[in-house]
């Protein structure tokens, strides 16, 4: 009876907590889709023809033939999965291919594969940084950053978002610990800004410090080779540890990695612990990202191709009247401010064939919302001119736009 009395209770706080955030206007639904993502998608209520302008699919990678062949091979020959973590009997070689390659790829020493990129930030800094260390993190680094150094015992420094005159002086302060980590998203993800690494590298070099990235919205095209915003801005010799994701440009499966010094990844494998107590990596997956890694190291025609499609869509929208948060990046956020404006009109947009997301507290700032549109290399003109006839529409219709 106990027990009862304890879950009937619990049932009744979730669903309070449920109910606070369907009136506040913030409740995520999961549209389901029927077909491989893509910019066209086919839902399982009905929808078809539908444009997708919200996925991480930022080369079209997801659905390249190549890309799916590659991993049909692997899972042939190397089977579905391993059923083991990697240092029992859970490395093959496409495994050691893949790392090796991913490595060449940014011109580092070695790399070290995880389940994600969530696990590659939740095991580096417990595994590198000790009490007698800081870290001082940009204010708005993905949530996986914010938690992996939760894990760590350094000294914590949180400067203001892309503020170098706050990370000055936080280097300042930092200067009596033994070692300094600079820890920032290389593009942030809510907002498509690029961090200024030119100048954060600056500080470090002047403050004995280093540089950690985070790539995952960078990897694969930004930059004149696709190998992010270190290579964009011109500092890949000054960036020490760059953590990325094998699940948006790089055929948009799964898997993360960690990549820079040879001794910081042989040390990732004895002591990172989303490394150590995670299953491999299935072959298919990194068959997948095996292959996108090769036709992006054949030619750069594939990263260069997102420049021109993102321009159109962001002068078109400006144009529109609509805020456009960043800046030449393909996260192109629709700034509203209104969680409930945005939830209704991305709901509005989809009856109109285009699949947008509103973004809402608390994955963005109280009063920040916005529906965040993703420009893939796979759009084409007509279907970004479509897109803005169709938030014009919706916009007007609901005070967004006079």
């Amino acid at each position: 009876a106990a027990s009862g009395s304890a879950v009937a209770q619990l049932r009744r706080r979730l669903e309070s907590e449920l109910e606070d955030i369907r009136g506040a206007g913030t409740w995520k639904s999961e549209r389901v889709i029927a077909s491989r993502q893509g910019p066209h998608l086919r839902l399982t209520d009905g929808g078809a023809g539908i444009l997708n302008f919200c996925a991480n699919n930022y080369l079209g990678l997801s659905s390249h033939p190549e890309v799916i062949r590659a991993a049909v091979e692997a899972l042939e020959k190397f089977g579905a999965g391993l059923s083991s973590v990697r240092f029992i009997c859970g490395t093959q070689s496409i495994h050691k291919d893949l790392e090796e390659k991913i490595a060449r790829f940014h011109q580092r020493e070695d790399a070290i594969l995880y389940a994600s990129c969530f696990d590659a930030n939740a095991g580096i800094f417990e595994a590198l940084l000790t009490p007698e260390d800081a870290v001082l993190s940009d204010e708005l680094n993905h949530a996986s950053i914010i938690d992996g150094i939760r894990l760590c015992k350094a000294n914590k420094y949180r400067y203001k978002h892309m503020d170098m005159q706050d990370l000055e002086a936080k280097l300042q302060d930092a200067q009596k610990h033994r070692l300094r980590l600079v820890a920032t998203d290389g593009a942030f993800s809510m907002d498509g800004d690029i961090a200024p690494l030119r100048e954060i590298c600056q500080l470090a070099q002047k403050y004995d410090a280093l540089v950690f990235i985070d790539e995952c919205h960078a990897t694969g095209f930004l930059g004149p080779n696709g190998r992010g915003t270190d290579e964009l801005l011109g500092v890949m010799d000054k960036v020490t540890i760059i953590n990325s994701t094998l699940g948006k440009a790089l055929g948009g499966a799964a898997g993360g990695y960690t990549t820079g010094p040879k001794p910081l990844i042989d040390l990732l494998r004895q002591r990172s612990r989303p490394y150590l107590f995670s299953n491999s990596l299935p072959p298919a997956v990194v068959g997948c990202a095996s292959k996108a890694l090769d036709l992006l190291m054949e030619s750069n025609a594939i990263a260069q191709s997102m420049a021109a499609k993102t321009q159109r869509f962001r002068s078109k929208m400006t144009a529109a009247g609509f805020t456009i948060s960043g800046k030449d990046h393909p996260i192109c956020p629709v700034m509203l401010g209104d969680a409930r404006l945005a939830s209704v009109m991305a709901e509005d947009m989809l009856n109109r064939g285009i699949y947008v997301i509103g973004f809402s507290y608390p994955v963005v700032p109280k009063g920040k919302a916005r529906i965040r549109v993703q420009i893939s290399a796979v759009h084409s003109d007509e279907d970004i001119d479509r897109c803005v006839e169709a938030f014009t529409e919706v916009g007007r219709k609901h005070g967004a736009l006079p």
